[in-house]
């Protein structure tokens, strides 16, 4: 079972994030998502559990709780829904040429 971590804060790594729910089950992922351009957290993440016993606990104990000064967010991952096409900001002036 995949678990979603939010408000986590920005000093904490993919490592860190595995220590901070490795005591709930085995893990077999954690990673923290960071930004693309500047290599900065976005401050949450995912852990992967073997089973959802481990998953499930997480998610009761660590949601809430308070870590360097901000309450996480935790909670069953969901799978990420179509988003419209983002709109580069120039303008389309079609074939027009100028």
């Amino acid at each position: 079972m995949k678990v979603y971590i939010g408000n986590l804060p920005f000093s904490v790594d993919s490592e860190k994030l595995k220590e901070l729910f490795a005591s709930y089950g085995d893990i077999e992922e954690a990673t923290v998502i960071s930004d693309k351009f500047s290599g900065r957290s976005k401050g949450f993440g995912f852990v992967t559990f073997s089973n959802d016993e481990g998953a499930k606990k997480a998610i009761k104990e660590m949601n809430e709780k308070e870590i360097e000064g901000r309450k996480l967010k935790v909670n069953e991952a969901k799978p990420m829904e179509d988003r419209p096409p983002r709109r580069t900001g120039g303008r389309n002036f079609g074939n027009r040429r100028f």
